[in-house]
């Protein structure tokens, strides 16, 4: 018998390959570079919470988890928000746990979006927000924002992209990778344009906790308007230093969360039963959570010090621990092929900012002749890389 050729696979992500993260990770693993390209610390994690996990461990916690999440976990998320924020979640009813924050934004986003509903997303994006889009349907609506003002929002931009068939708005404050926070007037901006329209929003809020020179956060939970229609997404990676753990939440009001849970336990299920009491335990001592902002503004503060005699330039970031610089007055080059070629010549990886933009026709690489550099290190790597970067 002749064989049958084998079924051949359509797409349904067909410009989506492999992350830069993973890219250039990889790289500065096998050119054993500084990495300060992907966002996660590499100095170690506070050993009680370690100890926390272990004790979970060997009071029997190894079993599924509930789908919703640990009550104690969901309990200690509510008393954290209301603490933080003034907002009272129901922990049986509002209160999600989720694999990460990237499930979470994933299960939000899937749980409003239909077939060609248009998604308003600011770019540069997160890369996770358009493939989760696109793999509803939905089409992604880009509003740009540029170095040229610091990535302010233009409103007036925002207001021509609404239209009847908008359907959600996708927000990350403080934002990856500019640093950019968001001020109350942004929020009340936002409530004015959609307040009168069938429109969510998904709030990516996974920085929440890291902000500088006396910036608050504010949530979107904090607007009576935008609260009711807002999934916000939090993470436990980026506040704890634990990012392989892989441990986020979604707060929602009870209508919205009983919709996102039904994608959710078709998607995870569950999350690490022992993580999560330690989680909770954790969450006993605010000040764990509170100390981060100087935390990070103190390397932050290293960083921008021991690059200042370089030829590159910046402004130093609102929030996060991302640090955009400009190497406009260096090189030409694009973004990404400097990003390359400095991992393998001074061993310092970095990500190109462009990758965070949609290709259009006028710039089909949104260059705007930026790096990221990640400063989620440990003091001595930041030094060394920032001796590295002032010899170009």
């Amino acid at each position: 018998m002749v064989p049958l050729a084998p079924p051949v696979l359509s797409s349904k992500l067909p410009r989506v390959g492999t992350t830069i993260f993973t890219v250039m990770s990889k790289l500065a693993t096998d050119l054993n570079a500084l990495n300060l390209s992907q966002g996660f610390p590499n100095f170690p994690t506070d050993p009680a919470l370690l100890d926390l996990v272990t004790k979970a461990m060997r009071a029997g916690h190894n079993q599924y988890a509930p789908m919703p999440g640990v009550p104690l976990l969901r309990e200690a998320i509510a008393r954290k928000t209301i603490d933080c924020y003034g907002v009272s979640y129901h922990p049986d009813t509002e209160v999600t746990v989720t694999t990460g924050a990237t499930e979470g934004l994933y299960a939000a986003i899937t749980t409003v979006v239909q077939p060609l509903d248009e998604v308003v997303v600011f770019e540069p994006a997160y890369d996770s927000y358009v493939p989760a889009i696109e793999l509803a349907g939905g089409v992604p609506v880009y509003v740009t924002l540029t170095p040229a003002n610091n990535y302010a929002i233009d409103w007036a931009v925002v207001r021509e992209k609404i239209t009847d068939r908008t359907r959600l708005v996708i927000i990350n404050t403080p934002h990856n990778p500019t640093g950019r926070v968001w001020t109350r007037d942004d929020l009340d901006t936002l409530a004015g344009l959609i307040r009168d329209r069938d429109i969510f929003v998904v709030s990516d809020e996974v920085y929440e906790h890291i902000l500088f020179d006396g910036r608050t956060h504010h949530s979107l939970m904090t607007h009576p308007v935008l609260q009711e229609r807002t999934f916000v997404i939090g993470s436990f990676g980026k506040t704890f230093h634990t990012t392989g753990w892989k441990i986020g939440y979604c707060l929602a009001p009870k209508e919205l969360t009983a919709e996102f849970r039904k994608v959710h336990q078709f998607v995870t299920f569950s999350v690490s039963t022992p993580m999560q009491y330690a989680l909770a335990e954790y969450l006993q001592q605010p000040e764990r959570y509170q100390s981060l902002p100087s935390f990070y503004e103190q390397k932050r503060d290293l960083f921008l010090a021991a690059i200042a005699p370089s030829r590159f330039t910046f402004i130093p970031t609102e929030g996060t621990f991302f640090q955009n610089v400009s190497y406009a007055s260096i090189t030409d080059e694009p973004d990404y092929d400097l990003a390359i070629r400095l991992t393998h010549e001074i061993g310092v990886a970095s990500i190109p900012t462009s990758v965070f933009y949609e290709p259009n026709a006028a710039r089909p690489k949104n260059d705007y002749k930026m790096l990221r550099f990640c400063f989620a290190k440990d003091d001595d790597t930041l030094l060394q890389a920032a001796e590295r970067l002032c010899k170009l």
